[in-house]
């Protein structure tokens, strides 16, 4: 009973909802906290217009990434049974999510992060798959992915197994909680051949390319003078919700500042005080 009662008041926090609501109302609206203002997968799987974000299209396919490895276009994930995943189980849905295996086995690029979604709670899986139950099909076919060196395998996970509610009642687990799953693990990490290095998280340096243009991420240690060593707390805040740096400066995109911008109070100084822990690197 006590852990019901604590994930119910998690829900309620991490969501700022009020008032009576149903247990699956509570999970959708976490599981559209979840999608929406923390995972940012409007960011990739929502087609993009002039204007950015296409929402009468959302999530129902999106950004394409051609790399040298790849070129691959993000899923329709609406409930279309068509062309999205309305056939595919919740079993089918989470495994994917953590495993990064579609339901015939093949394995999905690993621009989707799945090697950090391990850390997926199971309250917050089930709040997804819950979540993309409830919104509306869109039919959109996508392009099947090109593999040109050979067809990837699944990632290994890159943070330990999945995290339960009671982890995350201390600020700075909470906060790494959220860094894994909301891409700021994967994006501002140093790879070496490929390979996301995680003794040099945070130290930046990975290039995007998108419709966009081009940025690199930033060093985000306790780095004075090439990190954020100097920044506070409210420096840091802007910067993830709209994209100002400390001295007034735009940051530039993939960084989803709208959508991190929904965020809770909560989650933010939680998100906050992981990132300060991290040790300054060059």
């Amino acid at each position: 009973m006590r852990s019901v009662i604590a994930t119910a008041v998690l829900l309620a926090v991490s969501t700022g909802s009020a008032g009576a609501q149903t247990p699956k109302q509570l999970l959708i609206q976490r599981g559209d906290y979840l999608v929406n203002a923390v995972m940012s997968c409007n960011n990739c799987h929502t087609p993009r217009g002039p204007k950015g974000p296409d929402m009468a299209k959302m999530l129902s396919g999106g950004m394409t990434f051609d790399e040298p490895e790849f070129k691959v276009t993000a899923s329709n994930i609406t409930p279309d049974e068509d062309t999205g995943i309305g056939k595919w189980s919740d079993a089918d849905i989470r495994k994917l999510l953590r495993t990064g295996l579609r339901p015939n086995g093949e394995a999905v690029a690993a621009i989707m992060p799945t090697a950090f979604y391990v850390a997926l709670t199971e309250r917050d899986l089930d709040a997804i798959v819950a979540y993309l139950r409830s919104i509306p099909a869109v039919k959109n076919e996508t392009p099947a992915p090109e593999y040109r060196i050979k067809q990837p395998r699944p990632p290994a996970p890159l943070v330990k197994a999945a995290m339960t509610e009671a982890d995350q009642i201390d600020p700075v687990k909470h906060g790494r909680y959220l860094a894994a799953i909301a891409h700021c693990l994967e994006c501002h990490t140093p790879r070496d051949n490929g390979k996301i290095n995680l003794k040099r998280i945070g130290a930046g340096g990975v290039e995007f390319t998108g419709p966009f243009g081009k940025s690199t991420s930033a060093n985000i240690t306790r780095n004075k003078e090439l990190g954020i060593g100097t920044w506070s707390d409210d420096d840091i805040k802007r910067a993830i919700t709209q994209g100002i740096g400390k001295n007034g400066d735009p940051l530039k995109p993939p960084m989803n500042f709208a959508g991190y911008a929904k965020m809770t109070p909560q989650d933010l100084s939680a998100l906050v005080a992981f990132v300060k822990t991290l040790p300054a690197r060059k």
